[in-house]
């Protein structure tokens, strides 16, 4: 099991949010359907669900501030 804090998703997390409110959410949405990022392809399964989590819990903050529909 990662630690909670594990340097990688939180390298990944990093990146993602760098790019804006509105790829984070394009990025959350490919991550829900399964589909891996350039950034994710060396993330184990636990690792890709423990970065989605934290991207969904930075942007629910942002309540529908910047969606993308």
């Amino acid at each position: 099991m990662q630690s909670p804090n594990d340097p990688r998703v939180e390298a990944c997390v990093e990146i993602l949010c760098s790019r804006g409110c509105r790829q984070v959410r394009l990025d959350i949405a490919a991550l829900q359907a399964g589909k891996d990022l350039p950034e994710t392809r060396e993330l184990s399964a636990e690792q890709k669900a423990r970065l989605l989590i934290e991207l969904e819990q930075i942007m629910s903050v942002y309540g529908d501030s910047c969606r993308f529909d």
